[in-house]
């Protein structure tokens, strides 16, 4: 249930959308390709074939390196790729040297079988000093300004040590990623990987999800030369590009403030349009009763964001599992004190995830007049999910979209993307949203922060720029605690 606590960026940038109709997203991948660049590396793969990985989960692992190599600029003079396949033995499946273009690459990764016995991962880590990251198999030792970087990925407890040859690794300047899968021993993955541990440690709960961690990869590797062009800017209003940097202006009638983003304009109090604004949060198991309780905080970080009024913003909340419960309906509460105490009281239902249920409930009953619902008000629904739903979902979605609902899904961990896709209004770029873990959460929101002031109200945005410092420091905040509870 990890992408509720990024809705604030999420909630600031549905507003940011409803302010000025017909702004462009970035889609999720828009860094890969010809807006990004990636620094020559020499790249290894360590992956783990042994028996407890089945033929079609090391499918998935394969689908994630090529998704990653996807990315690359591959060649001689740029990245080079290598892969090492272990399990009680270790095979070099091919050199950094073997491959001179991405073609070629995915090809060789198509035809990777698994050894499927033990897991020595320790003696695959030493291979990689000894063999892999060697002169004679392509390594580029002459130059130190090529990294040299290798991405373990492991679903159990090794049968050797790591730690001491982990250590002899990164000593010789090679930067260790960790990836466990299901019941890995985390402990394992801190020894392996690199410091900082928070950027070079993942987990995910099964290799069905295990591809989604290539966009982190796909992040990690990207130089940007236009970061205007990609999202990557905190502008307000205009961003003006040069090599790796940017610079923000303003147009015409605004100027810029101190702080070197924003600009203003005001003469008046911040104006807005009428917004029906419905939370549909996931209640199922998976939260734990800790992280739900940080949901709620959080969701009261954003009600202080708002205007709410019976002109402007309205707020309604539903919690859903295996049932659908509405714990407020719109315009019950009005002012932003009764709402935020009504969601502290909310209690965990903690059972399964019918989303299809939730979306049919804001159907028949919270965007109806009789449960609050303004005529003439825009009607937004904010779903958050962290899993696949239990029931379908295809009709229910269709028909909010079709009634002019705007619609936003928020995915994290083991949601699935077509569902969101599914939930999401037109156009999708701009109304889904995933992140495998909190560490993509703030690139995802820089993403999001565009154009912010329309002309016809240069005021109306103040409160949502103050919301955006506000929400990242949280978030922040979070992260930092979610981290530390993670690894005790």
């Amino acid at each position: 249930m990890m992408g509720t606590f990024s809705s604030g960026f999420l909630l600031c940038s549905l507003l940011v959308l409803l302010q000025k109709p017909g702004a462009q997203g970035v889609p999720p991948q828009a860094r890969a390709g010809h807006l990004c660049r990636t620094r020559p590396t020499d790249l290894v793969f360590i992956i783990d074939s042994s028996r407890s990985v089945r033929p079609h989960e090391f499918e998935k692992v394969k689908v994630f390196l090529s998704q990653v190599i996807e990315s690359l600029d591959v060649g001689p003079n740029t990245t080079r790729v290598g892969v090492i396949n272990y399990a009680s033995a270790v095979k070099h499946e091919f050199p950094l040297k073997a491959h001179r273009s991405k073609a070629s690459l995915l090809q060789a990764v198509r035809k990777i079988e698994p050894l499927s016995t033990g897991t020595m991962t320790g003696l695959a880590i030493q291979f990689a000093i000894n063999k892999a990251f060697s002169e004679v198999e392509g390594s580029r030792l002459k130059f130190p300004e090529i990294s040299k970087v290798a991405i373990v990925v492991t679903d159990g407890r090794p049968q050797d040590g790591v730690k001491d040859v982990s250590a002899r690794a990164k000593q010789s300047g090679i930067e260790l990623f960790a990836i466990g899968v299901g019941r890995v021993d985390k402990h394992t993955l801190r020894q392996i990987a690199s410091e900082p541990l928070d950027d070079h440690v993942d987990y995910v709960e099964s290799y069905s999800v295990i591809e989604k961690l290539s966009k982190k990869f796909q992040e990690a590797f990207c130089v940007v030369s236009d970061l205007c062009a990609t999202g990557d800017h905190d502008c307000q209003q205009i961003c003006n590009s040069s090599p790796g940097s940017y610079t923000c202006s303003c147009r015409d009638g605004f100027t810029l403030n101190s702080d070197g983003k924003t600009c203003s304009a005001c003469n008046g109090a911040a104006g807005g349009s009428a917004t029906d604004l419905v939370f549909l949060i996931d209640g199922s198991k998976s939260v734990r009763p800790e992280n739900f309780e940080l949901v709620k905080r959080f969701i009261n970080q954003i009600v202080d964001s708002l205007d709410v009024s019976d002109k402007l913003a309205q707020v309604g909340l539903v919690q859903y599992s295996s049932s659908v419960r509405q714990e407020f309906p719109l315009g019950r509460y009005k002012t932003k004190k009764d709402i935020k105490a009504a969601v502290k009281k909310m209690s965990y239902m903690e059972k399964g995830t019918m989303t299809g249920a939730a979306l049919k409930y804001l159907i028949d009953n919270t965007f109806t007049i009789s449960s609050g619902a303004r005529p003439g008000a825009q009607k937004v629904g904010i779903v958050f999910t962290d899993g696949r739903s239990q029931d379908y979902i295809n009709d229910a979605a269709k028909k909010a979209k079709d009634l002019g609902f705007k619609m936003f899904a928020v995915g994290v961990g083991n949601a699935v993307e077509d569902e969101l896709r599914e939930i999401a209004s037109e156009p999708v770029a701009e109304h889904y949203f995933y992140t495998a873990d909190f560490k993509t959460i703030n690139q995802i929101g820089k993403k999001l922060q565009k154009k912010i002031c329309v002309e016809e109200d240069p005021c109306a945005c103040e409160s949502i720029v103050k919301f955006q410092t506000k929400v990242e420091e949280l978030l922040q905040a979070l992260t930092q605690k979610h981290i530390l509870s993670g690894q005790e």
